[in-house]
């Protein structure tokens, strides 16, 4: 094969890429399913409701203040492999806008691992939010809910 065909090839093999449907990207990502309730995520507290009202931030901050410590002790920790993932967040019964935002715990963290985010999830509203993640140590919130930073590990 000449040079001239390898880069043929290349361009092609490049254009077949770009030009596959986003979903090609969410069948080889792994799709981890997250539900925000009022100043919560139920899959990182185990599933656990606990029913906590919000209309505003402030709402939030406050039921935080009291709880916060004692949840994320009981809090679910994510370990996951190095890869592709799609987080699926779910506005389940949250009257206000929500997002989310995903990236390495602590100020070297922040600088050096991957980060993703995003607002504008409404009231039975989901939103993906894709991410290749590197071995490290992460936490993932809701800054509009608040909720506290809950811990996820990725290790090869």
């Amino acid at each position: 094969m000449t040079k001239f065909h390898k880069h043929l090839a290349a361009a092609a093999a490049l254009a077949a890429y770009l030009a596959a449907p986003a979903s090609a990207f969410a069948q080889s990502a792994t799709v981890i399913e997250l539900t925000q309730t009022p100043c919560q995520f139920l899959e990182s507290e185990n599933g656990v409701d606990h029913g906590y009202q919000s209309a505003q931030q402030s709402d939030c901050e406050t039921v935080n203040a009291q709880t916060a410590n004692a949840r994320l002790a009981e809090a679910k920790v994510f370990t996951l492999k190095p890869g592709r993932y799609i987080f699926r967040v779910r506005n389940q019964n949250v009257s206000y806008p929500l997002g989310f935002w995903l990236r390495g715990d602590g100020l070297v963290g922040r600088a050096t691992l991957p980060s993703v985010s995003g607002g504008g999830l409404t009231q039975g509203t989901t939103r993906d939010y894709e991410i290749t993640l590197k071995p490290g140590e992460y936490v993932y919130s809701c800054p509009l809910n608040p909720t506290p930073d809950y811990k996820l590990r990725v290790e090869d």
